[in-house]
């Protein structure tokens, strides 16, 4: 598992043009990604509500650069551990994605919420 210095690094929020360039990223690469990890994440209906608060603009920035980061960590296809490595390959992802998740818990809305389950009942729009 990783260490607390390693998350803290990559939960670090970055500049506006950083978190830009994270949110176009998570919108190109976050379906194909969640759906190959959907097996090996416990939480996923919290990631997609993450997901959403991300991308929603009634999120505070910071929140919004702190879920952008764990987000873009977890679609890029080459981190500490790779996706492609049956198993564990997003053992990290998970790591990253829940404490990014724990720290920004009290911003998920219920309609973030609301919109995470009728993606992954009905797909994403």
């Amino acid at each position: 598992m990783m260490d607390d210095v390693k998350i803290g690094e990559i939960l670090e929020p970055g500049d506006e043009r950083e978190n830009q360039t994270r949110e176009e990223r998570v919108r190109a690469k976050f379906w194909k990604t969640a759906t190959k990890a959907a097996r090996q994440l416990p939480f996923m209906e919290d990631l997609v509500a993450g997901y959403y608060c991300a991308l929603d603009r009634q999120t505070p920035a910071r929140v919004r650069a702190v879920l952008l980061a764990a987000l873009a960590y977890f679609v890029l296809p080459f981190d500490t551990i790779p996706d492609v490595i049956l198993g564990l390959g997003f053992t990290d992802d998970a790591a990253v994605l829940a404490a990014a998740l724990n720290m920004v818990r009290s911003h998920i809305t219920p309609a973030h919420r609301l919109a995470a389950r009728q993606a992954l009942e009905d797909g994403p729009n």
